[in-house]
């Protein structure tokens, strides 16, 4: 029963997150690139201010696989890196932690871009 708690809190975690970035596309003019953006930064800002620790504990997955758990890597990877490094973990901090998604995201892209070719809208 635990399990299915786990998983429908990460559910309706992430549903909520999509459900305001689909209200964000309806009601106002932002475009969808500025929409991600928001979300990374709303997802460092709220690091910053201790918030979002508790989503992430509550949801787990379902708070740290969207954009805003991107910008909550980059935060936990600062903070850890100037922790052990001083100013210079500021720099390169964000980096080191989210390095892993970055390189995946690259190489599926790459692969896709192999296998399927690419059609002009007209």
């Amino acid at each position: 029963m635990d399990i299915f708690l786990n998983c429908l809190y990460a559910f309706i975690t992430g549903g909520i997150l999509c459900v305001i970035a689909q209200i964000l596309i309806d009601k106002t003019k932002l475009t969808p690139a500025r929409i991600l953006v928001l979300y990374v930064c709303a997802g460092v800002v709220l690091t910053a201010v201790g918030l979002y620790d508790y989503i992430v504990e509550f949801a787990g997955g379902g708070a740290t696989v969207p954009l805003t758990g991107f910008g909550y890597a980059i935060a936990k990877g600062v903070e850890k890196a100037v922790a052990e490094k001083g100013l210079l973990g500021a720099l390169t901090g964000g980096i080191t932690a989210t390095s892993g998604g970055i390189t995946a995201a690259i190489c599926f892209g790459y692969i896709a871009s192999l296998i399927f070719s690419a059609k002009r809208k007209d």
